[in-house]
């Protein structure tokens, strides 16, 4: 378990802090591992779970957005690349990204992935029926992590565990429908930090990990350590925010003229991301060869000293609060 002396400070003026670099990743032992499908990515521990997960995921809501002949092919791009985690959610195209790894992912390579759903649900029939309908669609009998999924603040969190939301997660743990529950965020730090106070239940969190996090409404500085101090699984998201490391949200509503990409290369924003100690980091491609980028840049890891890392959040300090985290304080 990590405790707060191994963090160090990295945004000048700040109160937070970020994990000091370590020479190995989390649970790595420096031995690649093999399944029947080939090499896999280093893995690590997912905290308290137990679970062995590989440092690099595949998200699911751009696969929910290709044609079946490009979502196969990117299942498969993962599989050969190494990768065994796999993320999607309910609310991704209304099932659909869930119905792809249904078709393409269970029926051939289950018993070797982890596979991670979410529900967006506020109220305990609806968690019920989301549940019941991610099995179904994922073709599976078992679902590895399941999270509630995008809180966003202090109230949303108390009204689903309020109405049930939590209750359901964990029968469906005792029935053995799940194998571990979590939640995922990434509007506020205050509904992450509420939701560790008021339960220990959650076994992982998703949270945005990215260079320009550490200047503004930090998760890296605020939540991380407490997940670590809390042995809880760490899952990065939003490491090229969603698109906006580009100049633009994964829906297209942004159109920046100063780019984080005008600043640093996508290896960096990547390597940046992975050094900030993370069970798994989760990237969303729109196509194969995308990530066949972010499985080489894996491949090649290596974890940033302080002074690197440094640097990089230097390089993109003025944009941080900007656009490019639109996903931040929206209720």
């Amino acid at each position: 378990m990590t405790t707060r002396r191994h963090f160090i400070r990295i945004a000048a003026g700040t109160a937070g802090s970020i994990i000091l670099p370590v020479n190995k990743l989390f649970g790595f032992t420096g031995e690649l591992e093999r399944d029947k499908w080939g090499t896999l990515l280093p893995r690590n521990y997912l905290g308290k779970t137990g679970e062995k997960v590989t440092m690099l995921g595949l998200g699911g809501f751009h696969v929910g957005r290709m044609d079946d002949a490009m979502a196969q092919k990117t299942i498969e791009t993962a599989i050969a690349g190494g990768i065994r985690y796999f993320d999607t959610a309910e609310s991704y195209q209304d099932g659909v990204s869930e119905e792809k790894y249904g078709k393409f992912l269970s029926p051939v390579y289950r018993d070797e992935v982890f596979i991670m759903t979410k529900t967006r649900a506020t109220d305990r029939k609806t968690a019920e029926n989301d549940l019941h309908a991610s099995l179904k669609r994922l073709n599976t009998d078992v679902i590895d992590l399941w999270m509630m999924h995008a809180i966003n603040s202090v109230e949303d969190v108390d009204k689903r565990i309020n109405s049930g939301v939590l209750n359901v997660m964990l029968r469906a743990k005792q029935e053995g429908k799940i194998k571990h529950l979590g939640f995922s965020g990434h509007t506020t730090i205050k509904a992450h930090r509420h939701i560790m106070n008021i339960t220990d239940e959650p076994e992982a969190c998703m949270l945005p990990v990215n260079a320009v996090d550490p200047g503004h409404e930090s998760f890296i500085e605020n939540i991380v350590p407490e997940l670590h101090e809390k042995n809880m699984g760490v899952i990065a998201m939003k490491t090229l925010a969603g698109g906006a490391f580009f100049g633009r949200g994964f829906d297209g509503r942004l159109d920046a003229e100063d780019k984080v990409m005008d600043h640093i290369t996508v290896e960096e924003a990547i390597q940046f991301s992975l050094s900030i100690p993370n069970h798994v980091l989760v990237t969303g491609p729109k196509t194969p060869e995308m990530l066949q980028e972010k499985i080489d840049i894996a491949k090649s890891f290596r974890k940033l000293t302080e002074e690197e890392l440094k640097n990089i959040f230097a390089k993109v300090k003025h944009l941080t609060g900007k656009d490019v985290e639109y996903y931040k304080g929206r209720p």
